[in-house]
């Protein structure tokens, strides 16, 4: 008897999913749509008459687009979206088992845009196959520290820099195309791929210090205003949770 109600269970939301009509009004709610990725690396150099180098990297970047749109037709969604996108990214160089490098980079990004996604099929079907393209545009912050040991004996010193913006300029472009599967009338979980473009500009200041002899005596100190501006092209791989609400009748 459990059997049988278990599956009665699946054919109901199966043919529930496969049922799932769009029209003209409907609402879709995107409250989860999140892409992660983390690196990590390593190389190692080792030189006969220098020693061994090692060096290392590790980072992350977090993306988390929550959107709102409308059904202009049974197909077609456009709306708007938001993109918090945080991310970091750190370098150490090793001599012999003692670090004498060190970079990090910190950035947090917000911005607000729009997006258009079509479906390419949604008659009794629960995998939707479907193409999206988004820009958003907004401010991040970038935060830079790091430092670096040098020379030896009496000649050895100690750099060591921070930098911080706020307010600087971000844009994003993306366009990604991937299938929803709907669970039910009212959601579904999308799967997707795609390319996305970024720009951004940040004008910084950095104060750098200079400790020679490394006794802890700051022995010089410079301060400057840097503007950094770089695009990047990457490849993504998201998932997202879909919730479909009817318009008015």
């Amino acid at each position: 008897m459990r059997k049988k109600n278990s599956l009665l269970f699946l054919v109901i939301f199966f043919s529930t999913a496969m049922n799932a009509q769009f029209k003209k009004g409907d609402k879709m709610v995107g409250p989860a749509i999140v892409s992660f990725v983390f690196n990590s690396g390593s190389s190692s150099i080792s030189v006969a008459s220098i020693g061994n180098n090692n060096s290392t990297s590790k980072g992350y970047n977090l993306n988390i687009v929550p959107l709102y749109g409308w059904f202009i037709n049974n197909k077609t969604v456009v709306g708007a979206i938001l993109n918090i996108n945080p991310n970091s990214q750190k370098n150490t160089y090793e001599e012999n088992g003692s670090t004498y490098q060190s970079d990090k980079s910190t950035r947090f990004t917000i911005g607000v845009g729009g997006f258009a996604r079509n479906y390419f099929s949604v008659n009794q079907n629960s995998l939707l196959p479907f193409g999206q393209i988004s820009l958003t545009a907004g401010i991040n912050n970038l935060k830079t520290e790091g430092f670096f040991y040098g020379g030896s004996g009496n000649s050895a010193y100690k750099i060591t820099y921070t930098g911080n913006s706020s307010g600087g300029f971000a844009a994003n472009a993306a366009f990604s195309g991937g299938f929803t599967k709907m669970l039910g009338e009212n959601a579904g979980l999308d799967f997707y791929a795609g390319y996305t473009y970024t720009y951004n500009n940040n004008s910084f200041k950095k104060t750098t210090l200079r400790d020679d002899m490394i006794n802890g005596t700051i022995d010089e100190r410079g301060e400057n205003e840097t503007t950094v501006k770089f695009t990047n092209h990457g490849f993504m791989l998201g998932v997202g949770f879909q919730i479909f609400l009817k318009g008015k009748k």
